[in-house]
């Protein structure tokens, strides 16, 4: 990953957000960088490696997680040094364009880049003439951070800073130096998704349309893409600046058969994480179904009630332990117990198992001929559901589900469908948590509505004010906090 006389690079993956945070050293001394709350891997990397961590350093005031840093830099007696320009609720060194600092061997440059956040900085990080850049929320693997985070009237403007910073990064370093983005990969903090895992100065310059686009052209493309973001965003900016806890990390209380079935009985939020097609063939009746895979932690804290009581279900202590690590990373840390098994062990013996049926979208399209106008329920995202959907389907985002239900008839059937299946599954498992008797869950690629007979149509995407995004997330932030009584 580097050259001889390089700063020692290591990544450290947090897949369900789609993040990284870094571990850069010398040999002896190391820089942390975008730490995750669970900063215990960090540690472990750092014990592996044989160096001690002197500072940790954050490119922005994040959107999509809690951050670590300030407590591992306490842990560690480390300088917390964050972007300057914030009124903090604690002790942090705050930078500005060209502050630099040591680490060891290693010579640092904070380099204001403005874009994701409007005091967003990147690190530049030098061992003699060999570098390396961390670039946050900023220039990504053919894309950039995306800039309607903060507020609506600031998204024009943020976007036109992310063309300007990106250039300003690519004038100030060589083609050859590495770039370490934290976002991009399955992040919604990205505008797009992240092309490849590792990537140069000189390959976005010839790549990335940041780089390779006029100003105004990539400023209207950026802002034609962007879809709603999650609404659990509007908690994460506000515990960073104030200053997140220690984590605990502890395994939960296990709860009793008893206990559980009156969880269920009280709509209490009870998480299976279990794949689809198991929860499918038998779960707990209310339960509502989370995959332990992929973006786990975002769908699940997007359609969730804020500050809801929460019970993990796990065919594993492992996937307990998984599913903890990626709530305390977005600041969900009381959970109210789990257990650990299947049906057989989470339900008294006079409680029957409820099921979830899961057909195809040929199964789908045999069951719709014989019946008149099938209720339909795509539960995509906005700019999915634009670009082409079944004709017919009732549009409702599995993030507004909860707000609609008086939309959706208890008398006949009600298949939901997505991309893939994932999003579908939490949606159906959320309806029958609602009391709906009769849901079908559309386990299948998108991709075959058309192969299976489906009409496909698109719609054509309005006019939309910049910042568009933003606004409806707080509006799905708004109802959640008037239901769970937290101040968005």
């Amino acid at each position: 990953m580097t050259a001889p006389g390089s700063p020692h690079v290591i990544a450290l993956d947090s897949t369900g957000l789609g993040d990284r945070s870094y571990l850069v050293h010398d040999g002896q001394s190391a820089l942390v960088v975008d730490p995750q709350r669970d900063y215990d891997r960090i540690e472990h990397l750092a014990a592996e490696h044989g160096v001690r961590i002197t500072h940790v350093a954050e490119t922005h005031f994040h959107n999509d997680y809690v951050s670590g840093g300030i407590e591992l830099a306490r842990k560690h007696g480390a300088e917390y040094i964050v972007p300057s320009g914030f009124d903090i609720g604690y002790a942090a060194t705050q930078v500005s364009d060209g502050d630099t600092f040591g680490v060891g061997a290693l010579a640092v440059e904070a380099i204001h880049t403005p874009g994701h956040t409007p005091n967003h900085m990147s690190y530049s990080v030098r061992i003699g003439d060999n570098a390396v850049v961390f670039t946050g929320g900023g220039l990504l693997y053919g894309s950039v951070g995306r800039p309607d985070l903060v507020a609506p009237d600031l998204t024009v403007q943020q976007a036109h800073d992310q063309w300007h910073s990106a250039r300003k990064l690519a004038d100030r370093l060589g083609d050859e130096t590495p770039i370490f983005p934290t976002h991009g990969f399955g992040s919604f903090c990205a505008a797009t998704q992240a092309q490849g895992l590792s990537s140069t100065i000189g390959h976005e310059k010839a790549s990335n349309p940041v780089l390779t686009e006029a100003e105004q052209e990539f400023v209207d493309t950026l802002l034609a893409g962007l879809d709603v973001f999650p609404a659990y965003y509007a908690h994460m900016g506000p515990a960073n600046v104030t200053g997140p806890g220690e984590v605990d990390l502890a395994p939960p209380q296990p709860v009793d058969p008893a206990e559980l079935l009156a969880r269920a009985r009280r709509g209490e939020w009870i998480v299976d994480l279990r794949s689809r097609e198991v929860f499918a063939a038998g779960h707990v009746p209310g339960a509502v179904n989370f995959d332990l895979s992929g973006s786990f932690i975002n769908y699940l804290a997007w359609m969730m009630p804020w500050g809801a009581p929460v019970t993990l279900l796990g065919a594993t202590p492992e996937q307990v332990a998984q599913a903890q690590r990626e709530l305390v990373r977005v600041g969900i840390d009381q959970l109210s117990g789990a257990a650990v098994g299947g049906p057989e062990t989470w339900l008294e013996d006079s409680v029957q198992a409820a099921t979830l049926r899961r057909i195809s979208f040929s199964d789908l399209a045999q069951e719709a001929a014989d019946m008149h106008a099938p209720y339909i329920v795509d539960t995509r995202q906005i700019l999915e559901w634009e670009a082409g959907h079944v004709a017919g389907a009732h549009f409702i985002p599995f993030y507004e589900v909860a707000d609609r239900l008086g939309e959706i008839p208890r008398d006949r059937p009600v298949y939901v469908y997505c991309r893939s299946g994932y999003r579908a599954a939490a949606v159906s498992s959320l309806l029958q948590h609602e009391g709906f008797a009769n849901v079908v869950l559309v386990d299948d690629m998108f991709a075959h509505a058309g192969e299976a007979g489906f009409t496909i149509e698109a719609t054509p995407a309005p006019d939309r004010e910049p910042g568009w995004t933003w606004i409806a997330s707080r509006a799905a932030v708004r109802s959640y906090s008037e239901t769970s009584g937290v101040n968005a």
